[in-house]
């Protein structure tokens, strides 16, 4: 099976990483990024999101490259305090409006808006009076929801509710490498991932009630994921038993947070891993987090690879100096994708949308004028291969959205990190589509017959057992 001819292609971005404009420009409030941006020793080199790419001021411009590349589908999200600058109360409407005209702009350039509530940028004024660690704080989120479905579902029909919660809750809550910075014990941290999940289930029990017209529902998680060493049936069973256990007190767990959603529970390793630490759940709080979904969406960027110990434990086999790695240094593991999305569909039995997958290059524009990316592309093809392979296998996988449409503003590591198919010189604001933007806009119009035949191979050094 190849891709099926309603395939959604398309490309993804966050709004305070390309919108700028953060610093009362038409009203618009603090998130907790302008809070760690003004501190100076937050974000390398001293960056900020204030700017970014303008994207709020060039809008048409951007959906202009998109449409030139071919999109079909563009997963972007609504900025919080854009809109409701207190997080709650009075309600800005020239944020509102700004989204207003990307919408029409999308739908007019024949570009399907699919629209993440929340990226990151929660209200510095909520946070102020507790943020996520509120009980209160999933209404705050319900009532944002409301307000955006009541606006925009007129012409919005595909909505996810929290982008990555294991980095804005772990990273942001637990380590305090991401916004807002701080790191609270254990069992408050906890708190916080509990009211998370309140918060989406009451976004999609919101979404369904409100919508203008019928919704599809679903959210853009991240985890920690695994490939086996080899194809044979023990190492394929270790992958999948580390995939959905709970094997480390942190938030990269995938059924930590997706069990409850899917499953209507904490998995039960989890809760004796965490122990006392565990989130304290009310009667009534698990029908609300597994308000029905409609896809598993997920993040995903690269795998650990794991081969099966002696007794069929799993062991993580580590990686070498001479792999081959992104500027992130993420290693590069073309099969992440298929063994992801077949683990999950396997367990959750729902259908998959690859929400974010690219890398971080070296890019810059050569002499010629243009950006010849060519290990982006190359890394793509690989990915994308091992997708089709996923079909092939009966996977259901229903779309694919790379990270970026645009180099942006990538948090804590500021502008070093260049992910985008299109690369924006910061200090002019011009775009100019790189080689892989291009390339990408051959995959879209031949869905997909352009790639390679056969499978996606690693075809360097193997990881150290």
């Amino acid at each position: 099976m190849s891709f099926s001819k309603d395939f959604v292609w398309g490309a993804a971005a966050a709004s305070y990483q390309i919108e700028g404009n953060t610093q009362g420009v038409d009203g618009c409030g603090d998130s907790i990024w302008d809070m760690v941006c003004r501190r100076g020793d937050f974000i390398l080199g001293n960056d900020t999101g204030f700017t970014a790419c303008d994207h709020y001021h060039r809008s048409a411009e951007d959906v202009r490259i998109m449409a030139e590349i071919g999109l079909k589908a563009y997963r972007f999200s609504v900025m919080w305090p854009r809109v409701i600058p207190e997080g709650t109360g009075a309600v800005n409407e020239a944020g509102l409006a700004f989204y207003d005209r990307l919408i029409d702009t999308l739908l007019a350039a024949g570009i399907e808006p699919w629209v993440t509530l929340f990226h990151w940028d929660y209200p510095l004024a909520l946070f102020h009076r507790g943020g996520w660690l509120n009980p209160d704080s999933p209404h705050w989120f319900a009532d944002y929801t409301a307000l955006l479905v009541d606006r925009f579902s007129d012409r919005v029909k595909h909505w996810f509710t929290l982008n990555e919660p294991t980095c804005f809750v772990g990273m942001g809550h637990q380590d305090g490498i991401q916004a807002p910075g701080i790191k609270l014990e254990l069992r408050q941290v906890n708190r916080v991932w509990h009211h998370v999940l309140l918060a989406h289930g009451r976004a999609v029990q919101t979404i369904r009630a409100r919508s203008r017209q019928p919704a599809r529902i679903g959210a853009a998680p991240c985890f920690r994921t695994f490939r086996p060493a080899s194809p044979t049936p023990r190492d394929v069973a270790a992958a999948k038993n580390h995939l959905f256990a709970c094997s480390a007190a942190d938030m990269w767990n995938v059924t930590w947070g997706m069990d409850p959603i899917l499953k209507g529970e904490y998995p039960a390793d989890g809760l004796a891993l965490f122990g006392a630490a565990a989130p304290q759940v009310r009667e009534g709080d698990m029908a609300i987090i597994s308000a029905p979904i409609d896809f598993f969406g997920f993040n995903c960027y690269y795998s650990e690879t794991v081969q099966a110990g002696p007794a069929g434990t799993p062991e993580v086999v580590a990686y070498g100096n001479d792999y081959p790695h992104t500027d992130f240094n993420w290693s590069i593991t073309p099969d992440c994708l298929y063994w992801t999305s077949r683990f999950l569909q396997e367990r959750y039995g729902k259908p998959i949308l690859i929400t974010e997958n690219g890398m971080a290059s070296h890019d810059w524009v050569g002499l010629d004028g243009c950006v010849h990316d060519n290990a982006r592309i190359d890394f793509l093809t690989r990915h994308l291969m091992g997708v089709r392979r996923a079909l092939a296998d009966g996977v259901d996988i229903r779309g694919y959205f790379q990270w970026s449409i645009m180099d942006n503003f990538e948090w804590s590591s500021g502008y070093r990190k260049r992910f985008g198919l299109v690369h924006v010189d910061y200090r002019t604001q011009k775009r100019t589509i790189k080689d892989s933007g291009r390339w990408y806009g051959k995959v879209i119009a031949s869905n997909g017959a352009v790639l390679p035949a056969g499978q996606a191979t690693d075809n360097w050094p193997a990881p150290r057992s």
